[in-house]
């Protein structure tokens, strides 16, 4: 298992990062800094909706991905019989998420526009669930080359799509929010058909039936799973929402806040895959009761190594990085960049989060996964309730780091006591090691006077050694892995 990791891992990391991080900090980024530019705050709006769509997106799935990865990842013969009746649900769910959302966008007091352009981010949400859906059957097959192919594929035709909008010279007028929501229907649209088609490739044919008796089964065997990524989508995503709705400025400030949001939602791809490929490997592992130690170590070390370099380099060159991707300067710039480094260091957090909250999920775990979901949540609430006010951007980021501090370790907490792991005291050691050779970054980083590129390209290229000096990335590991030789 940990050789089928380490290969796809690979694959999946070499697609996701030639082509996300430029549609994120790229396209998206880009499409950011226009419409600001031309219409202040349109972005911040549509940020606000699209926080809303996610954090209702529990009544779209109800925990059904994240139940049939691991349930086709242990019983790969229920995919024939199960996909008619699971497709068929969902597309009942897509309807009622949309009546949901506008319920919501009323109570809220969203206007004409508003709703019209929530009500096609409903739609979009609903491509994107059949997609992870697909997905999710492709996963627990262990078909980790089609499932890499298809996690880029939106990314891929979007890019296509708003680069022709962007700087293709077919029209004279200046980017519309609007744009780039039908060019995402597209290519949502475009990606599940393609994702379907896979998965027919295994099933054989798809026939759409209702049955009671089997939904509800479904239903309440994914309840628990509902109500984790209920609670965890709530504070996820409730921020850009809270923003809007009660600062006095509150599109500016979702504004903000998605400028350094952008930079995080590139290297949050890296934990994301890391769960994606873990969740079937630790499923099989555990249901053929095999010592799941040795993979866990592995993919912690790795994913904790990565995401030190990536957020402690983010959190120190943080208002660099922001004046140079949006131009941003003055009061705006301290505002926004402030925002981006608590917010790339959650980023450590939440990698954290991905192994371990993988793991427990794997191991249905969910009881104690939902407490602490919950712990969270009320956290999470009252901190933006008590920051936003006065800080606006910076506090619904500071409110989201200490979010994911406190559930990191809870998670952890969690899994040494359910699982009872065992961890060698020279893990120990590494990891403790390069915590502090990587923290003291902050001692010696003021005293680097050159320009702030090739700064932040020393800083980068110490801790990257930091993390191989400790073994947190250890390529010699990797490589036996691959070859089969540890």
């Amino acid at each position: 298992m940990q050789k089928k990791f380490i290969s796809n891992l690979a694959l999946v990391l070499l697609l996701n990062l030639l082509i996300k991080p430029f549609y994120i900090l790229g396209i998206d980024a880009e499409i950011l800094k226009e419409t600001e530019l031309t219409n202040p705050g349109s972005y911040g709006a549509y940020f606000s909706l699209l926080g809303l769509t996610f954090v209702c997106n529990i009544f779209l799935d109800l925990g059904i991905i994240n139940f049939n990865t691991r349930n086709i990842a242990k019983h790969s013969q229920l995919l024939s019989k199960h996909f008619s009746g699971i497709f068929t649900l969902r597309l009942i769910l897509g309807l009622g998420y949309l009546v949901l959302l506008f319920l919501i966008g009323l109570l809220l007091n969203y206007n004409g526009d508003q709703l019209k352009i929530l009500g096609l981010l409903g739609i979009n949400q609903i491509f994107v669930a059949f997609i992870l859906y697909f997905r999710s059957n492709l996963a627990g097959l262990l078909r980790f080359r089609e499932d890499s192919i298809l996690s880029i594929m939106d990314r891929l035709l979007l890019i296509g799509i708003c680069s022709v909008l962007l700087w293709g010279g077919i029209t004279e007028q200046h980017f519309k929010i609007e744009w780039f929501i039908y060019a995402q229907t597209i290519a949502y649209g475009t990606t599940a058909l393609l994702g379907l088609a896979l998965v027919l490739r295994q099933t054989g044919k798809i026939k759409l039936k209702w049955e009671s008796a089997f939904a509800l089964l479904i239903l309440k065997k994914s309840m628990p799973f509902a109500l984790l990524i209920l609670l965890m989508s709530v504070y996820y995503y409730s921020d850009a929402v809270m923003l809007e709705r009660i600062h006095p400025n509150g599109e500016l400030e979702a504004a903000s806040y998605a400028q350094g949001y952008r930079f995080f939602m590139a290297a949050n791809m890296i934990g994301y895959l890391f769960a994606g490929l873990l969740l079937p490997l630790f499923s099989r592992m555990l249901q053929e009761n095999k010592k799941i130690e040795d993979l866990l170590f592995l993919s912690l070390k790795l994913i904790f190594g990565i995401s030190v370099v990536i957020g402690l380099t983010g959190y120190c060159f943080k208002s660099e990085i922001i004046n140079w991707r949006y131009g941003s300067v003055g009061a705006s710039l301290t505002h926004a960049s402030n925002a981006f480094g608590f917010l790339m260091l959650s980023f450590i957090a939440i990698c954290t989060t991905y192994i371990f909250g993988t793991l427990l999920t794997a191991k249905g775990a969910l009881k104690a996964l939902n407490i602490m979901a919950a712990c969270g949540v009320t956290i999470n609430i009252a901190l933006n309730l008590i920051l936003i006010p006065d800080t606006g951007s910076e506090g619904a980021a500071l409110a989201s780091l200490i979010t994911q501090v406190i559930t990191a370790i809870a998670q952890v907490y969690l899994a040494f006591k359910i699982m009872k792991l065992q961890i060698k005291k020279t893990e120990l050691i590494a990891l403790g090691s390069f915590i502090l050779l990587s923290t003291s970054i902050f001692l010696w980083e003021p005293y680097i006077n050159f320009h702030w590129i090739p700064s932040l390209l020393i800083s980068l290229g110490t801790l990257l050694t930091f993390s191989m000096i400790t073994g947190m990335i250890s390529m010699k590991n990797i490589y036996g892995i691959i070859k089969n030789n540890t």
